[in-house]
């Protein structure tokens, strides 16, 4: 087995009190998609910038493909490509320029950054707008050419921080498609993700991070089989009514419910037995739910047994660089370029 990432027992703290990693390990194999899953603050993005030789961590080792990512930093930047939360382009120039700025600052010769532009362009379905200046792209449009400008030197290893952040369904989808097939070329892509069902498809294996510990690692399926239940879903017309059938649920469940406004979560076993008692207990009390579904569970439901909390919107991880994403992005592209020509 050959692993394209390893870290082992990463340790990193910010302002001697905020410990952003405390003992992250874990190993990527190459050809697959990693994901790291955690609430606010848990320390993923944090990873990836130690990963990418933006931060160095204060104890512990990292490589990539093989490559120490203190000692041989600029060796891993020529071999990794990183896309952001914030796409790290520059709005005043063309599609095409951006594309051709970050090859030549990558080392390539003017005639291959020209040609890879023209072929990224055609590949990520912006040809026609390859021309035009940002400031007349869509928020998906910005993204698609964030993740080619991250392509142009054909990185073996890709580094994905929340790339679908803020896109809409469609979009998204289309990010995931292209993803696909980079996997299938051969590419080995660490993703980190506020959308559950987006590691649940592109994800080979999974490690849920939380308070900079890695708490629970394996493929989406084994995590979900340890939950070891199925999942009843009980919507109510009112929060308070919502806040009375979950007291009168508390006993049905294996864990006690989880209450989002006016719906109700609760893990089960025996499923069709577990929703009649709570049918009958529901009606004996006069609570009548909107909706009432028992379902498999799903990846937000692991998270939610293993962190008590579910997925949040911003990740700053407690890292002071990350209140201007966008610097630490383009930080992290320029800084690829210290590698040698490609």
């Amino acid at each position: 087995m050959t692993h394209a990432i390893e870290a082992e027992n990463l340790e990193k703290t910010f302002g001697g009190t905020v410990r952003a990693l405390d003992g992250v390990s874990f190993a990527v194999e190459e050809g697959t998609v990693f994901g790291l899953l955690g609430p606010n603050g848990a320390g993923k993005t944090t990873a990836v910038r130690v990963l990418t030789t933006i931060v160095r961590p204060d104890a512990g080792a990292a490589r990539v493909l093989g490559h120490d990512v203190v000692a041989e930093a600029g060796r891993v930047r020529s071999l990794i490509g990183l896309a952001g939360q914030y796409a790290a382009v520059d709005e005043n120039l063309t599609g095409r320029e951006n594309i051709f700025m970050v090859g030549r600052l990558n080392h390539l010769a003017r005639d291959v950054a020209t040609k890879r532009s023209g072929e990224l362009l055609e590949r990520f379905g912006l040809a026609d707008a390859g021309d035009r200046t940002l400031k007349t792209y869509s928020g998906g449009m910005r993204r698609r050419l964030d993740l080619a400008a991250a392509l142009v030197a054909r990185p073996a290893v890709l580094f994905l921080d929340e790339p679908t952040t803020g896109l809409d369904l469609r979009s998204r989808n289309d990010l995931w498609e292209m993803i696909e097939g980079l996997v299938d070329g051969g590419t080995t892509v660490l993703l980190t993700t506020q959308y559950l069902e987006e590691a649940d498809r592109l994800a080979h294996r999974v490690a849920v991070v939380d308070h900079g510990h890695v708490i629970a690692e394996g493929t989406p399926e084994r995590l979900k089989a340890d939950l070891g239940a199925t999942v009843l879903a009980v919507g109510l017309s009112d929060p308070s009514t919502a806040a009375r059938a979950a007291e009168i649920l508390d006993k049905v469940g294996t864990k006690s419910p989880s209450i989002d406004g006016v719906s109700i979560e609760l893990p089960v076993d025996d499923g069709p037995r577990s929703a009649m008692e709570a049918l009958r207990l529901l009606d004996t009390q006069g609570v009548i739910p909107t909706t009432f579904v028992l379902r498999e569970p799903s990846l937000d439901d692991v998270f939610l047994a293993l962190t008590g909390k579910r997925t949040e919107t911003d990740d700053e991880d407690a890292d002071p660089s990350a209140a201007d994403g966008s610097r630490g992005r383009k930080g992290a592209r320029a800084g690829a370029t210290t590698g040698g020509p490609r």
